[in-house]
């Protein structure tokens, strides 16, 4: 698939080289010709000089047979505007933008333009660092009421049957976290020593279901 990205910083031109790794097609559009020089030499790509939001420069870059467009430059606006045309414009449907303010990308993601809002995934990514207790939302639908959160949860769980776990927590498991991979839980799955758990609830259960993990019920539950 064809893929055009928008900013030619240290995240788009890291995600070209992955892309084009991949075996994508590539297309990355900058202002500047001196951002460029991030790509690496073998990068077979193109290389457009402009704004992402020019129709010239977007048809330059390929946008019309393009499956994804990608608006990671350093300016919000810049961002969504460039998102906005090539999805209003040219019909590209998986369009993805960066947004530091997340105010903003909270009313865009209500728009149907999904959205990175840089500057509060950083303070989640840390925060859930620091405070490894408690819930920790990963993902929120476009209107905010449902989430996929990360779940600290108590060591007595483990042993535990996920099914048995998500009845006494009054949850869903969406997948486990088990050394580097994804696992998702069937009737016979068990909570093991270091699994991370992650489940689908609504926003406003989350603090309920951060103090039902943190301990676990008296009686037997395996």
């Amino acid at each position: 698939m064809h893929i055009v990205i928008m900013g030619c910083g240290r995240v788009g031109s890291t995600l070209a080289h992955i892309l084009e790794d991949k075996g994508h097609s590539v297309a990355i559009i900058d202002q500047s010709p001196e951002a460029f020089r991030r790509l690496r030499g073998g990068f077979r790509g193109r290389r457009v000089t402009g704004v992402g939001f020019d129709r010239d420069v977007l048809q330059e870059a390929g946008i019309e047979h393009a499956s994804a467009f990608v608006a990671v430059s350093s300016g919000d606006n810049s961002n969504i505007i460039s998102a906005r045309v090539a999805r209003e414009t040219f019909g590209v449907e998986n369009v993805v933008a960066r947004i530091y303010d997340p105010r903003r990308a909270e009313v865009y993601q209500r728009l149907g333009i999904p959205t990175v809002a840089t500057v509060r995934w950083t303070a989640d990514q840390i925060l859930r660092r620091l405070l490894p207790d408690g819930a920790m939302p990963l993902w929120r639908d476009p209107n905010g009421e449902v989430i996929l959160a990360e779940l600290g949860i108590d060591p007595s769980w483990v042993g535990t049957k996920v099914t048995t776990f998500e009845e006494a927590v009054r949850t869903r498991v969406a997948f486990l976290s088990r050394m580097g991979e994804s696992i998702v839980p069937d009737a016979e799955t068990v909570i093991q020593d270091g699994d991370i758990v992650h489940v689908m609830a609504r926003s406003d259960d989350l603090e309920r279901l951060s103090k039902a993990a943190a301990r676990r019920p008296e009686g037997d539950f395996r």
